[in-house]
């Protein structure tokens, strides 16, 4: 059964700060159709495309690099490329602390070192030591080595004997690989971080969620789910189905989950993603921090990343994290 809602004119969000309108209109405008007619189908067609996008971002990285003031060194942890992110003034709160970041891009996007976006303002604005996390992707590495490479890090990070706190975060599929984690570490019954961030995370890979179509088109970013995103979806899942637990998340259990900070916009495709996950982990008796951000899209408050919204973004997050590390520190 459907609703019928007829097409209309969209204006800027006016409640929105006047940098993020401006994004907003100098933001390439698709169509859906559009975006549908430039998927690509066979694998040359997405290699050559994933080649392009990442070369594009790799520019925008460079710069915010500088300008960040954020220290990059390329290693190898237990086997899977990892940047180190050094951010020119450490906090002494995050002294004893490390964040391990893992990349977005709808699964198949951003490798190499396009994969620092988010981690760079992470380390830039919390001060604090970033791990990012070069995780393989499809269509080389479907499911699960991206999962298999986030938890082989992530064992080794959480056993240093330096490091008292561990943190992870990430945004859209980075998002939906830090929830399969948590499930993952949950399930070995290894330990779990002290908190958890889970920007716009894509936690079901199905199209399931009201805001799949309410927003479709509103979203300036992902515009549709019948196009890329789907594609990448069955790309990046291979030989499992869109449901696996450690695929869409959604489906598996969110019981004894960390403190979780979530993160998303008005006009966010997946804000229907984000809304059921903070659902799951509250019914579940967990604790949950939400900030649904007016007028933003899909990941905006990276891309976007000079407007107050992304300022104030990563602001909220900081001081969760701090939170919960006093929380760990007071008396029972």
């Amino acid at each position: 059964m459907f609703k019928h809602v007829p097409p209309k004119d969209l204006p800027l969000p006016t409640a929105a700060s006047v940098a993020l309108q401006q994004a907003i209109a100098d933001f390439p405008s698709v169509t859906a159709a559009q975006s549908i007619a430039d998927t690509p189908i066979t694998v040359e067609q997405w290699r050559d495309y994933i080649q392009l996008r990442n070369a594009d971002q790799k520019k925008k990285i460079k710069k915010m690099r500088k300008a960040l003031e954020v220290d990059v060194q390329l290693m190898e942890i237990a086997g899977v490329k990892v940047r180190q992110l050094t951010p020119k003034s450490l906090s002494k709160a995050f002294a004893q602390s490390v964040y391990i970041d893992i990349h977005g891009g709808a699964y198949v996007l951003f490798g190499g070192l396009p994969s620092i976006e988010e981690g760079l303002l992470i380390a830039h604005r919390l001060g604090i030591t970033v791990y990012s996390v070069d995780y393989r992707m499809p269509p080389s590495a479907p499911f699960p080595a991206a999962l298999d490479d986030v938890l082989a890090v992530y064992q080794a990070i959480a056993t240093l004997d330096q490091v008292q706190h561990v943190f992870v975060g990430g945004t859209s599929a980075g998002g939906g690989l830090v929830l399969s984690l948590m499930q993952s570490l949950l399930a070995k019954k290894w330990a779990l971080p002290l908190a958890i961030y889970a920007g716009t995370p894509w936690a079901d890979l199905n199209k399931n969620g009201d805001s799949l179509f309410v927003n479709e088109g509103v979203d300036s970013v992902l515009v549709t789910y019948d196009g890329q995103l789907s594609a990448a979806a069955r790309l990046y899942a291979g030989k499992a189905s869109l449901s696996h637990p450690l695929v869409s998340p959604l489906y598996g259990s969110f019981e004894h989950f960390p403190p979780t900070f979530l993160l998303t916009g008005t006009r966010d495709m997946f804000l229907s993603d984000t809304v059921r996950v903070n659902r799951k982990i509250r019914d579940a008796g967990g604790r949950t921090q939400l900030e649904v951000f007016e007028g933003l899209s899909h990941a905006q408050h990276i891309i976007a990343y000079n407007t107050p919204e992304s300022l104030s973004a990563y602001q909220e997050l900081k001081q969760f994290l701090l939170n919960s590390i006093h929380n760990t520190q007071s008396p029972l």
